[in-house]
């Protein structure tokens, strides 16, 4: 665990993540990096790492947070000990109450058409990229027995899906907002699994000229180098 000192005080920092190196927790640590780096310290976070190769997430203290048994989990010190479970949902809750300059999503009621651009993309990954790499990465690489068919089905809808946002980044910087798009919380929702394609058994998206343009362009962005090395490797 990482937490702040102060003249040999524990000095508790806004926020408390329990999260582990996988991309739903990344995508949490990326979008703090990213508030951070506007709004400064009002933003920082101590971090817990949940060993979920241990089932730490089982534990009855974790199921308190999240009845679910996932990481990551936010709990919000500001206000009242607030814990918000389910990645894609820590990232909007953020957005509403920790971005009031717009930065990195939009007002839905000055902006309600590019709002809604932002949550069908998060959504689109949350309900479709997400679950459907999760799968490939399970039956390739941690199932107990070796399925063709469902290696080759999920890796098939991995591909369609990416396919899905190169169609979309055509002519795009990024996945919601008017003209080219603007940076939002649906490209951070996103980019995490891009960048682990390949678990799935993506070895290149080369091919997909526009999904690549857009993946680098935002890993090049030092507040996301930040939050995906967190946790720091031990």
């Amino acid at each position: 665990m990482q937490v702040g000192l102060q003249v040999g005080a524990l000095v508790a920092k806004p926020f408390l993540l329990y999260t582990y190196g996988t991309p739903n927790g990344r995508k949490v640590s990326v979008f703090l990096e990213e508030l951070k780096a506007i709004y400064g310290s009002k933003v920082d976070y101590d971090w817990e790492k949940i060993d979920i190769t241990n089932n730490v997430q089982k534990e009855p203290w974790f199921i308190e947070m999240n009845p679910n048994g996932r990481i990551p989990v936010l709990v919000d010190r500001a206000r009242d000990n607030f814990t918000i479970f389910e990645s894609s949902a820590i990232l909007l809750y953020l957005q509403q109450h920790y971005d009031p300059e717009q930065k990195l999503g939009f007002d839905p009621n000055k902006r309600p058409n590019d709002y809604s651009e932002m949550l069908q993309w998060i959504f689109f990954q949350h309900g479709g990229v997400g679950p459907m790499q999760g799968q490939a990465n399970h039956f390739r690489s941690a199932a107990p027995e070796d399925i063709p068919y469902a290696k080759q089905r999920y890796l098939n809808e991995v591909k369609r899906l990416y396919g899905v946002l190169d169609i979309r980044l055509m002519g795009r910087n990024y996945l919601a907002g008017p003209g080219r798009g603007v940076y939002s919380a649906a490209d951070i929702n996103c980019v995490t699994w891009i960048r682990s394609s390949g678990f799935a058994g993506i070895e290149s998206i080369d091919q997909l000229t526009n999904l690549k343009a857009w993946r680098d362009r935002i890993l090049a962005r030092e507040p996301v180098k930040a939050g995906l090395d967190m946790p720091p490797a031990q």
